[in-house]
């Protein structure tokens, strides 16, 4: 019989990892694989990668024996505790990406995604999954000179690779305090290519069409060993032809692949449900995402039942790319994010917060998320989305079900990021005092750019040595 839940795990333990799944209906985990077992794909992780890897296989070939082995249950990491973005954004600049691929390759790429915010869309819609998919676009706010010239700058470089006004609009202040009345807006700038959702929804809806199309889920069991052609658990093992890696920020949880992902800290915060003379003074009625543009990322969300979900950067990584569920709190980071929330709306100094909650993401020493399937050994991996990964998760596992069945009509096999590996991250202490100091330094530099006006040199620099 599968083990008792620990208390800490219970469907109560469950509600309480994020304001996301304390407000769905079950957590109930599904039953652990009882044997060894015999599919054509095996896939390690429950998010967003492995189940539309999943539904993808299974909507080109209802035949294929699909078996997908989580930890906890679906949707316990990142693909259920992020901000909600269901954007078209993407770590990797199209510089970076032609200069590996060449220039159609890269503004191909972006196009794809542009498309695959709707994608989802319509795919909830035909699955029937209620996760508050609203695609009201992303609006980025400029509140000092230096972060209004980067959105220039952005905006110009957008033009330059054929993007139009309909993909990514400069405004002014007015124009951004018809969206949203942002404190010390100077302008900014708008694209249409983002949805906020309800990600638990999203995932745990994800987990249910596939088990409609024959896809079994196996919850509550550990893959201690990946390798080709096999996953071994304590209650069995899983031999299949093809093995999927879609484990994003706990890649390094996974045998010797420690310093293949850095798992960051991504910290969260949400309001209580606002009353509308709240919401008439900060808009969002199209329920745009929104956030400013400094370099230590912060983002946020109208939610469907009236908050504020707000969230950002700025947690330690922690030595040797140890992962914890002690580190999805820091009161420091939250009360920091409490703050810049009440800056950014003035209207909310003195309103009650409710959740505060956390998880890790993925990111590659190059961030450049990678998708790949090795058909000699039938290993496949797709990851290292940076915090971009609602959106991006769907063309990867689009992506990886076309590379797995040999049926690519739409050539995303041909795409940057396609069959590339990002070398590892450095050993330790390298590697602990790498990527704090990247955190330091981008503190630093808003704190620099508020204070002046005048854009960060380090910053820019860093950027730049990356190749961004």
């Amino acid at each position: 019989m599968p083990p008792a839940l620990p208390p800490s795990r219970t469907t109560s333990g469950y509600r309480g990892l994020s304001l996301w799944h304390d407000t769905i209906d079950d957590i109930e985990p599904r039953a652990s694989l009882g044997a060894d077992t015999e599919v054509d794909v095996a896939i390690v992780g429950a998010g967003y990668t492995g189940l539309w890897t999943a539904y993808h296989l299974v909507a080109t070939d209802p035949t294929i024996r699909v078996a997908v082995i989580e930890k906890e249950v679906a949707g316990f990491g990142a693909s259920g505790r992020n901000g909600g973005w269901c954007s078209a954004l993407f770590p990797t600049s199209l510089k970076r990406m032609a200069a590996e691929r060449g220039r159609d390759a890269a503004v191909r790429m972006q196009r794809r995604l542009h498309q695959t915010v709707a994608d989802i869309g319509a795919v909830t819609d035909a699955e029937g999954i209620d996760c508050h998919f609203d695609q009201g676009g992303y609006l980025s706010v400029a509140r000092n000179p230096a972060q209004l010239e980067r959105i220039r700058e952005e905006a110009a470089d957008h033009r330059a690779w054929g993007f139009g006004e309909e993909d990514h609009r400069l405004l002014d202040a007015h124009e951004v305090t018809a969206v949203a009345s942002v404190a010390d807006a100077l302008g900014g700038s708008f694209t249409p290519h983002c949805a906020a959702i309800h990600p638990a929804r999203l995932v745990r809806g994800l987990a249910d069409a596939v088990e409609r199309r024959g896809v079994v889920i196996h919850e509550r069991t550990s893959a201690v060993d990946v390798r080709s052609r096999r996953v071994v658990t304590p209650h069995g093992t899983v031999r299949a032809e093809h093995v999927v890696l879609a484990t994003e920020g706990y890649t390094p949880t996974v045998a010797g692949r420690r310093r293949a992902i850095a798992p960051i800290y991504s910290l969260m915060t949400a309001t209580e449900p606002l009353p509308d003379e709240v919401w008439a003074q900060i808009g969002l009625e199209g329920r745009a995402t929104f956030a400013d543009n400094r370099h230590l990322t912060i983002y946020g969300q109208r939610t469907r039942d009236g908050r504020i979900a707000f969230g950002g950067r700025g947690a330690p990584y922690h030595y040797a790319s140890k992962v914890s569920p002690l580190y999805d709190r820091d009161e420091r980071v939250h009360a920091s994010l409490r703050r810049i929330l009440v800056e950014l709306f003035p209207v909310l100094d003195g309103v009650t917060f409710t959740h505060s909650w956390g998880g890790n993401l993925g990111v590659p020493r190059d961030w450049f998320p990678s998708v790949r399937h090795d058909r000699h050994t039938g290993l496949a991996f797709a990851g290292g989305y940076v915090g971009d990964g609602v959106a991006t998760s769907a063309l990867a596992g689009r992506t990886l079900a076309a590379m797995i069945s040999g049926d690519d009509p739409e050539e995303l096999s041909t795409l940057p990021w396609a069959g590339r590996t990002s070398r590892d991250w450095e050993p330790e202490p390298l590697r602990w005092i790498g990527v704090n100091a990247v955190t330091a330094l981008m503190t630093s530099a808003d704190w620099s750019e508020r204070r002046t006006g005048r854009p960060s040199r380090a910053a820019s620099a860093f950027w730049t040595a990356i190749g961004q």
